[in-house]
């Protein structure tokens, strides 16, 4: 506040930018989606919004993740390398998403545990 006006700070400019890019990734998305499973708008148009709100939180979090448990970063790296694979082998085989679900819940298990169980010496 500036002489009793409320003005912009340089802080808003690059908030607003950020959440324009963060818009227009999102309404990017929204056609491939479209692509894939068609049958209801209104589901797709929502879970993109949910997923651009909670985008950017769930990032800080995997980052305080990070620090706490210091084998997670081997098991992320696994999990992209499984999608990858599962994207390069798609037009061949189909994953099942049930055993999707178990790698990448089973990985991320086993490197928390691993965390816990050999922990970093400092």
């Amino acid at each position: 506040i500036e002489n009793g006006l409320k003005v912009a700070t340089p802080l808003f400019v690059v908030v607003a930018i950020v959440e324009f890019t963060d818009l227009l990734f999102a309404i990017d998305s929204i056609p491939a989606i479209f692509a894939i499973a068609p049958d209801d708008p209104f589901i797709l148009y929502t879970s993109n919004i949910f997923a651009i709100l909670g985008l950017r939180s769930l990032y800080f979090l995997l980052a305080n993740f990070m620090y706490m448990f210091s084998k997670l970063k081997y098991g992320l790296g696994f999990i992209l390398a499984f999608i990858g694979t599962k994207m390069i082998i798609a037009p061949f085989y189909h994953v099942e998403t049930s055993f999707s679900l178990m790698v990448v819940g089973g990985t991320l298990l086993l490197s928390v545990i691993a965390s816990l169980v050999f922990p970093d010496k400092d």
